[in-house]
């Protein structure tokens, strides 16, 4: 099992160069190479009993976090002297991670017991134009219903300003500003975007108003991006000011008692989700596909139904848009996962 859980740092470490993080690049590797089953937290990681891989338990991922984590807060003196913006050479690098593990066993566990938590605020740079898009069809306020939510820094896309290409969009005085390398159209910008209600659930939903909560959070963001670790920084100011509920509950149990089943006049109902569908079960995913088809089989030009989805298709992310009562699937976009860049179709 051990050369299955160093696969898997590299794998991640590879993973890590393509999207931008060459320094947590850097940390799988020397884990890949380095992880000894004389430290006890190290023995517990090679012999992990799962699937150790970004494909499912994203170990190297957890470890990473507890890494982040303990340099950012100070925890280890010697990690936070050689994480960004400090250099450090590999072997001072391996020093301050090998110390770490031995005196910090209990944090370990901690990111260990639960998979990596994230809540991706760029990922709004294709959200965000797809509600637009949806105000733009339907001419009707959006209540809107977020599964996978986390935080819930996504239900909030309206509350952040924009700028795509050499246009921009939303209050200029807000902290968090998305700004996405953008190519295509722009966006429907002119759309009336009302939002009534904003409703989201997670199996383990995050409250920010929780300071070691935020740290969790703000720990699975690589450490060398700084400018994500900003804007997430910013995001969550942000949410604290009015913060959406985020309900602990599973997805589809969830949406099935919710107001998104009942086509009421004058509004659009609109279900969406980034970076999430794959983690679901088969029958989870299954459930919800039911039920949106059941309730869009129901609405009508007055009371429509949307799904937004900015999910992964192959080595890109896609935003789809399905809307009843006609029931197209558009194409509005593809992009990086993160959000990064945006190549706008629809």
């Amino acid at each position: 099992m051990s050369e299955t859980v160093r696969s898997a740092f590299r794998s991640q470490a590879d993973w890590c160069d393509r999207l931008g993080s060459p320094f947590t690049a850097r940390v799988c590797r020397l884990c890949a190479e380095n992880l000894t089953p004389q430290i006890p937290i190290a023995a517990t990681i090679l012999n992990w009993p799962g699937d150790p891989s970004s494909a499912a338990d994203s170990v190297p991922l957890r470890a990473a976090g507890a890494l982040h984590y303990l340099a950012r807060n100070e925890t280890s003196a010697a990690l936070h002297a050689v994480y960004p913006p400090y250099k450090a050479h590999d072997d001072e690098l391996w020093s301050a991670i090998k110390s770490a593990l031995i005196a910090h066993d209990d944090v370990f566990r901690t990111y260990l017991a639960s998979p990596p938590q994230t809540n991706e605020v760029m990922r709004s740079a294709a959200l965000f134009p797809g509600l637009l898009k949806i105000a733009e069809l339907t001419r009707l306020p959006l209540e809107l219903y977020e599964i996978g939510a986390s935080a819930g820094l996504n239900l909030i896309a309206d509350r952040y300003r924009y700028q795509f290409g050499a246009v921009s969009w939303g209050d200029q005085s807000s902290p968090v500003l998305i700004q996405p390398q953008w190519q295509g159209p722009l966006p429907p910008l002119d759309a009336t975007l009302k939002i009534n209600t904003r409703h989201g659930v997670d199996l383990n939903p995050i409250d920010l108003r929780d300071q070691d909560a935020q740290q969790r959070l703000l720990s699975y963001v690589w450490a060398d991006q700084d400018a994500r670790l900003q804007r997430l920084s910013a995001a969550i100011s942000l949410w604290q000011l009015d913060p959406p509920i985020i309900e602990h509950a599973d997805a589809a149990q969830w949406l099935e008692s919710s107001r998104i089943t009942q086509a009421d006049e004058g509004k659009t109902r609109v279900l969406f989700h980034s970076i999430t569908w794959s983690y679901f079960p088969e029958e989870i995913k299954q459930r919800i596909t039911t039920l949106m088809q059941d309730c869009g089989a129901k609405s009508s030009i007055n009371a429509p139904l949307a799904w937004l989805r900015f999910e992964l298709s192959a080595a890109a992310a896609k935003l789809r848009l399905r809307l009843w009562p006609s029931g197209e699937d558009l194409l509005l976009c593809t992009g990086h996962p993160h959000g990064s860049d945006i190549q706008w179709l629809g």
